[in-house]
């Protein structure tokens, strides 16, 4: 290993030895609750720092890659541990869970992911999915002792390994067809297909049908969504939230490398199916979530609709006349997304730190008179999440509704039902700010004891969903640089 390798990869390095730091932290001092996150979110902002000071540069024979859209990806990640990290211990805490452990699989997490945004090598890429989504797996049923984290987490871990293994099924036929895994090699063995020199094998076609399946997996798009209403409702609420999000965007990053970077030249091929699953993916996603009276529930099918909306800038870029902008779009979507959605279950955390405290809706009834605070906070990332301006939520789905408009053909059929299902998706949102403003809360509610730590992690998350709203240009700019990698 060359020290320009070790360069490379050296905020990889230092979360995992952050990780370890966490354990031997809980080791000397057992059941210390200040320390793990002290050293957790000190260890992140070196992270961070090492992230931006690392420029462009490959390593490893060129299978490891760090660009704009490492750094980008890599920091959002890091953004959305420190966050989780800030939401969740006053939830841990009253109900006895480990917080060393927690912060210590967070970003064991974390480095999957980060090795997912710099791999150029489908290899390398299926291993930083694995370190990424195992630990998903052991968070899901975290809460051990409770019978529905169990079965959530046996239900994600299940469909999760058969995901993993038909995307790893897919990987093989692409090797044993193309005689490699490095993705600049794949392109070029797809460009001369489409440029009519080679045949497009069943094989290989077989390949790419197993790759998308798995993906669609990891997304949780329709038809392949079924594990996450129950993986998200048993998990512990923090849990839930980083699940929503983290996964999410790691999933999207190896969309980005695997079908932008290896398998770019068959765009117009693949995009009457990121066109369907698209749509199955927002629709049936809204329509499920106007029944739910669980929010946490409700959330996850909310989840699973902001998929479909994303992959309306993959279908943007994938027309005949591939368009960037649907890049930029969902890479500013994923920002936006990521602060938006876990203050929303920041929100949730907040009002069952106290044990006993369910997510249904009747929950959130009166909480405008007896925590206004909060009440005005969820209705912000109510409001983002619905699209309405100027937040967030609003400047995301424009920009990858404009881009489809503007590629046209099947990606402009796209965004009219995008617009849509955002108005679809405005009922079941704003019912909660109903229920928190107009109704009358049962019973005598006891009060909500929200420590600093929780008071910041939302006060973080309420301040990026607008500022990326309102002052959009330095996150635009940060994903026009992103998005530039792969134009050629």
């Amino acid at each position: 290993m060359a020290w320009q390798d070790i360069a490379a990869i050296a905020p990889l390095i230092a979360a995992v030895l952050v990780a370890a730091a966490v354990i031997v932290v809980d080791l000397v001092r057992p059941g210390g609750r200040t320390a793990p996150m002290v050293v957790g979110l000190v260890g992140l902002a070196v992270v961070a720092g090492l992230v931006l000071a690392t420029g462009d540069t490959t390593a490893f024979g060129g299978s490891y890659q760090v660009d704009a859209l490492t750094r980008l990806l890599d920091l959002l990640f890091v953004s959305i541990i420190a966050l989780t990290l800030l939401l969740a211990p006053d939830y841990l805490a009253s109900r006895g869970l480990p917080l060393a452990e927690f912060v210590a699989i967070l970003i064991f997490a974390m480095t999957g992911a980060m090795l997912i945004s710099a791999s150029i090598d489908l290899l390398v890429l299926f291993l930083g999915l694995e370190l990424m989504v195992i630990p998903g797996y052991l968070l899901a049923g975290f809460a051990k002792r409770d019978a529905l984290s169990t079965e959530g987490a046996i239900k994600y871990f299940l469909l999760g390994s058969f995901s993993s293994a038909i995307f790893l099924f897919g990987l093989a036929f692409i090797w044993g067809l193309t005689g490699s895994t490095r993705a600049d090699v794949i392109a070029g063995d797809l460009a001369s297909i489409v440029a009519g020199t080679a045949p497009l094998s069943t094989g290989l076609a077989m390949g790419l049908a197993f790759l998308t399946t798995g993906v669609a997996f990891k997304i949780a798009a329709v038809p392949f969504h079924y594990w996450t209403p129950d993986a998200y409702q048993g998990s512990p609420t923090p849990v839930t939230g980083y699940l929503s999000v983290g996964p999410k965007v790691g999933a999207f990053a190896l969309i980005l490398r695997l079908f932008l970077g290896a398998l770019g030249p068959l765009h117009a091929d693949w995009l009457v199916v990121i066109v369907i699953l698209s749509t199955l993916t927002m629709t049936l996603g809204n329509l499920v979530a106007i029944t739910q009276d669980n929010v946490k529930r409700m959330l996850a099918y909310s989840s699973i609709a902001h998929t479909g909306y994303m992959l309306v800038g993959l279908a943007a870029w994938s027309s005949a006349d591939p368009q960037i902008d649907g890049i930029e779009g969902l890479l500013y979507y994923l920002v936006a997304y990521s602060f938006m959605n876990l203050g929303a279950f920041g929100i949730v955390v907040a009002l069952q730190r106290r044990r006993g405290v369910s997510s249904s809706i009747e929950t959130f009834a009166g909480l405008g008179k007896r925590e206004p605070a909060l009440a005005i906070l969820m209705t912000l990332f109510l409001l983002s999440l619905t699209g309405i301006p100027p937040t967030a939520g609003f400047f995301a789905k424009a920009f990858v509704i404009l881009s489809a408009v503007e590629a046209g053909g099947p990606a402009g059929f796209l965004a009219v039902i995008a617009v849509l299902n955002a108005a679809v998706a405005a009922f079941y949102y704003l019912r909660i700010v109903v229920y928190m403003f107009m109704r009358d809360s049962q019973g005598d509610p006891a009060p909500v004891d929200k420590s600093w730590v929780m008071r910041l992690g939302l006060g973080v998350a309420a301040v990026m969903t607008i500022v990326i709203g309102l002052f959009p240009e330095p996150f635009i700019e940060a994903v026009q640089a992103a998005a530039a990698v792969f134009v050629t």
